[in-house]
């Protein structure tokens, strides 16, 4: 198992920056990628941006040029710092693991949520 304590939420206003960190912890192994997601009322979770265990980065369209993902040496903490924030930016923020784990089928992956923080963009 892998639990993941997420931070960094809040109000900003247009234009602003703020920096989200999720701590890892628990079975820390085999870890795919890393990453955050987020969400709006009725709509579906959508991707921000995710790093894997390599290293290669992947963005959204919509945040591409503005939000950086980013991890620690130990591959234990991620985060994502987003600057030149917009109101379309609200939502619930959430952190993802992806591990690959052994199964009786082979391998597979297994998704691993924080608690979600909210990051509201207005003036």
């Amino acid at each position: 198992q892998v639990q993941l304590v997420e931070s960094g939420g809040g109000l900003v206003q247009p234009g602003g920056s703020l920096r989200l960190s999720c701590a890892a912890s628990g079975s820390i192994f085999n870890i795919n990628a890393m990453g955050w997601y987020r969400q709006v009322p009725g709509k579906e979770r959508e991707l921000v941006g995710t790093v894997t265990s390599g290293g290669s980065t992947n963005y959204a369209d919509s945040v591409k040029g503005r939000f950086t993902v980013s991890r620690d040496n130990a591959k234990t903490t991620v985060y994502l710092q987003m600057n030149s924030l917009k109101p379309e930016d609200t939502a619930v923020y959430y952190c993802n693991v992806d591990q690959r784990v052994w199964t009786s089928t082979g391998w597979t992956s297994r998704d691993y949520w924080g608690q979600g923080t909210q990051v509201t963009v207005s003036s």
